[in-house]
C-alpha cells in the first residue's frame, strides 16, 4: 500500500488496497464481502474497487437465475456501498467505526453482470456532514455501465 498522506492532512490518496487492507477498514467478512481489491482511494472523497470474477459467488448465483446466472442487483449495491465505506472510514475521525446504509435513491440496473465478468466499482462521496453522508455509485463491466445510483449512510461506533 502506498500513500501520500501528510501529518497535517486528514485525507490520503492510496494506490492499492488488498483484501487484508480492506478488512482493516471495514468490518465485512466472508461470505459477505464482495470487493476483492481497491485500485484507487482518496479517503473522504472516492474509491474504486474491483470484483475480479463474479463466478466467485457461484453459490449465490445458482438460484438467480438457473441456467442464466446473474449477480443480483442488491449485491451490486452492497459492493458499491462497501467501496463507499472504504472511502469514508479511511478518514482518521472515522477509523474503527462502521458505515450503515440509510437510503438508496435513483438506482438503475442497465446491464446484467454474469459469471466471468470483472466489475469496476466506483463510489464518489458527494456530501458529508458529521456522521452522515451521501455518494454516487457506478458499477461498470466490459466498458458498460451495469448499475448506478445514490447511497446515503450513517457512520456509527462499532458495537463489537
Amino acid at each position: 500500500m502506498s500513500t501520500d498522506e501528510s501529518e497535517s492532512s486528514n485525507a490520503a490518496r492510496i494506490d492499492r488496497l488488498d483484501r487484508a487492507a480492506i478488512e482493516a477498514i471495514i468490518p465485512h467478512r466472508e461470505p459477505f464481502i464482495f470487493v476483492d481489491e481497491v485500485v484507487e482511494v482518496e479517503f473522504g472523497q472516492r474509491a474504486v474497487g474491483i470484483i475480479r470474477d463474479v463466478a466467485a459467488f457461484s453459490a449465490l448465483l445458482a438460484g438467480h437465475f438457473p441456467g442464466f446466472p446473474v449477480m443480483p442487483g442488491a449485491l451490486l449495491v452492497e459492493a458499491l456501498a462497501e467501496v463507499g465505506a472504504i472511502a469514508a472510514l479511511g478518514l482518521r475521525e472515522h477509523r474503527g467505526k462502521i458505515a450503515m446504509l440509510t437510503g438508496l435513491d435513483g438506482w438503475r440496473f442497465r446491464r446484467p453482470v454474469r459469471p466471468g465478468y470483472e466489475v469496476r466499482l466506483e463510489t464518489t462521496l458527494t456530501a458529508r456532514r458529521s456522521n452522515y453522508g451521501k455518494g454516487h455509485a457506478v458499477a461498470t463491466s466490459e466498458g458498460a455501465v451495469c448499475a448506478e445510483g445514490d447511497i446515503s449512510f450513517a457512520i456509527v461506533d462499532r458495537p463489537f
